[in-house]
């Protein structure tokens, strides 16, 4: 009964802090009545909010192709913290529950947190306030690196066809995951997202990932939303600290699921 009633507590304190920490970040849009205001196809810059495809969970969403037996035996090994597909475990090893960087396109569904969109001569400029850190794409005409260096956020360069700005990308990090249920991916992975602003308030991006070594074919995710933010909405320090998530993860995750071993 005692380990009940803690266990029980623990999770209403998740739930409590959950709740807190939602409202500190709740989404505050750039009033209706601005939608239909003119605007520049080409200009993506502001603070915006992501908005997911029903049933994206945290990732590309659309129909998951099958994966390469490579894959299939990386993702059994995923032991997801977080998402909804019934994986979820106490223990889990989601490198993001290390703080390790989120990678791309991952960080794009993390939608409780704002990104602002910086457009430059030479380069525009993505900037995550979840995990307090950017990405760069190339506009001055470069080709993509032929042996890249991996990293987090891959090696962009992007242009517009027409109204659409058009990124490609290559070089990622491998040890990130696609999504919160673990889908992996390999450093060959290439990415096309494709920016089309809509409306005054509204940028909508596809993305579509190939990556032989671990899917059979390309994944075409479903159509995500970037809404514009109020102008009274402000980029924070939201900075992943390991020593705070650790706590986290042995005084609430954990125990809330049953488990004490920390890790």
């Amino acid at each position: 009964m005692r380990t009940l009633f803690i266990s029980a507590t623990i999770f209403i304190f998740s739930l409590v802090f959950s709740s807190i920490a939602h409202a500190q970040n709740a989404r505050r849009l750039a009033p209706d009545s601005l939608k239909n205001a003119p605007f520049d196809p080409h200009d993506l810059s502001g603070v915006w909010w992501g908005v997911l495809a029903r049933g994206a969970n945290f990732g590309l969403g659309g129909t998951i192709p099958p994966m390469t037996p490579w894959a299939v035996e990386r993702y059994k090994a995923a032991k997801p913290g977080l998402g909804g597909s019934g994986r979820a475990q106490p223990l889990g090893n989601d490198p993001m529950m290390n703080c390790d960087p989120m990678g791309f396109p991952r960080i794009m569904f993390w939608t409780n947190y704002p990104i602002e969109i910086v457009q430059l001569p030479k380069r525009t400029m993505m900037f995550f306030d979840w995990f307090y850190t950017y990405r760069t794409i190339w506009t001055d005409g470069r080709k993509l690196p032929e042996d890249p260096e991996p990293r987090w956020y891959g090696n962009s360069v992007g242009q517009w066809e027409g109204d659409t700005f058009v990124v490609r990308s290559t070089g990622f990090d491998d040890r990130t995951w696609l999504d919160a249920d673990g889908h992996p991916h390999s450093e060959d992975m290439k990415l096309e997202e494709r920016y089309r602003r809509v409306d005054h308030n509204t940028i909508e991006i596809t993305m579509t990932l190939t990556d032989s070594k671990a899917f059979t074919k390309p994944w075409l995710g479903d159509t995500m939303s970037l809404r514009l933010a109020d102008s009274s909405v402000e980029m924070r320090e939201d900075v992943c600290v390991p020593s705070e998530e650790q706590r986290y993860k042995e005084l609430i995750r954990n125990p809330a699921g049953g488990a004490t071993k920390p890790n």
